[in-house]
């Protein structure tokens, strides 16, 4: 029997935290003199006197270690319940969503996938967007912290294969997670602070600076503008793209960097593999562009770079035309999109290291084909890779493509056109936050999709963050009984 308490007690807890951040936005509204402002004290109010209620009937539970089932119930708790109470302050408050928009908007922020169901950014309450950035900023560290101590733990996807190498520093094991976790949060506060300082220093609004910020490191992609970084062409893009960059690549690393030891970062191949990959798409689309268009090279080759990016980061920020890309460039954009960044970042999509097991199996598969007895075992990063983390893997990937193509049907069957109906699940389960296709056209966000669509978007986005085998597996009979 699963005893529920420690799960429901760490959610209570996070929904107190989550009350207390929600009084920021509501004093910034007030020494704005809007009347906003109530509304964040009103969702403060309703979302602490739940975790308090949670957590006060679960104390008694204070102390207990978390085994592997709540370990899954407390991670699909926290990414379904939290972002009801996140999206409290869009349904009470301006822009006055819907129930189901509010919670669209809101799992779009902490999953950090950047699709937005609002139209108008650069009217709302500056209250409103910074809580739309910190919402971004908390779904980051949260999905770091889970990338680098649930996941590994859950077995879910091959993220076994880091169940010791995400805790080994200098050779040795970290004694507790909490450990990792405070330097984790320093690494994480410390490149948010220098992107804020770049973006101000290159002319960003203060607000602009501090909600591209927050939305930049945690790879979210919110913006408190509809043009995105249009207002920002040229330095912005570069220092976007940067920082894009470096929200995407593994924490570990980072932890490690800052315990003196830059080796295992340059040496993460990984990450070779995605700067690799990335700086190829771009080249590719930027060449082709230049040929096909005879466009100037380097405002091409910025543009490319910046949207790119920003796909295969799965962040959603965009700049220039980029929008309104077809043919090559769209298909190049959406196979990035689909690998996505590293593992162990708040990045989503497959992950590299996924795709390259995948590849270095499909290779090992053709291979035997000539000879069927050879033993030819996979390796990463010069470990032997086991088959069950290799079969967790397939059923990952496998996974992946089927929610794809089922999810994309189904909102088809709810009159969305075949192409926004691929791309929104496609940005939704790769957590991407672009959006193409003619219900996108009009305002560049998905405010024209209907209700059933942007519950199966909601749906997905949790999906992508969490993963199908993670929350299918909370359904099976077999799990309750053990």
């Amino acid at each position: 029997m699963v005893d529920f308490r420690p799960v429901a007690y760490v959610i209570g807890r996070i929904l107190i935290v989550l009350a207390i951040l929600m009084l920021a936005p509501a004093i910034i509204d007030w020494r704005a003199g809007l009347e906003n402002g109530y509304a964040f004290l009103a969702s403060a109010a309703l979302t602490g006197v739940v975790g308090a209620g949670l957590t006060l009937s679960t104390g008694n539970s204070l102390g207990q270690a978390l085994d592997t089932r709540q370990a899954y119930l407390l991670t699909a708790g926290i990414w379904f319940l939290v972002p009801f109470f996140g999206g409290l302050p869009f349904y009470i408050g301006a822009p006055g969503l819907t129930l189901n928009n509010a919670y669209f908007e809101a799992v779009s922020g902490i999953t950090t996938t950047g699709a937005t169901v609002i139209f108008g950014l650069d009217d709302l309450p500056a209250g409103m967007n910074l809580w739309r950035g910190m919402l971004n900023w908390l779904g980051g560290l949260g999905i770091a912290f889970i990338a680098m101590i649930f996941l590994p733990l859950m077995r879910v996807g091959g993220m076994q294969f880091f169940r010791t190498e995400g805790f080994d520093t200098f050779g040795k094991a970290l004694p507790r997670a909490t450990d990792i976790a405070g330097q984790l949060l320093v690494v994480y506060a410390g490149l948010t602070l220098i992107c804020i300082a770049t973006y101000s220093a290159i002319g960003m609004t203060t607000l602009d600076a501090v909600v591209h910020g927050f939305a930049t490191i945690a790879t979210g992609g919110f913006s408190p503008t509809d043009i995105s970084f249009n207002k920002y062409i040229g330095a912005g893009e570069y220092a976007g793209a940067l920082f894009m960059i470096l929200g995407s690549l593994p924490y570990i690393r980072y932890v490690q960097l800052v315990n003196g030891s830059a080796v295992p970062l340059w040496q993460d191949s990984q990450a070779r593999a995605y700067l690799r990959w990335l700086g190829t798409a771009v080249l590719l689309v930027t060449f082709w562009r230049v040929w096909t268009t005879g466009a100037p090279l380097e405002p091409t080759f910025r543009e490319s770079l910046f949207n790119l990016t920003s796909i295969m980061s799965s962040t959603g920020f965009f700049s220039g035309t980029f929008p309104t890309w077809g043919g090559f460039m769209l298909v190049v954009a959406f196979v990035i999109g689909v690998i996505g960044a590293c593992s162990g970042s708040s990045a989503a999509g497959l992950s590299v290291f996924r795709v390259q097991l995948v590849v270095a199996v499909l290779r090992r598969e053709v291979r035997r084909i000539g000879n069927p007895s050879m033993v030819d075992p996979i390796r990463y990063d010069g470990r032997a890779v086991e088959e069950d983390v290799l079969n967790a893997l397939i059923l990952f990937v496998s996974s992946f493509i089927l929610i794809l193509g089922t999810m994309s049907v189904a909102m088809t069957l709810l009159g969305v056109d075949t192409v926004s109906a691929l791309f929104a699940v496609w940005t939704s389960l790769g957590n991407i936050g672009y959006g193409f296709g003619p219900l996108v056209e009009r305002t560049g966000t998905f405010i024209d999709f209907p209700p059933g669509a942007i519950a199966i978007m909601s749906l997905c986005m949790l999906l992508g963050r969490l993963g199908l085998l993670a929350i299918l597996v909370l359904v099976l009979p077999s799990f309750w009984r053990r």
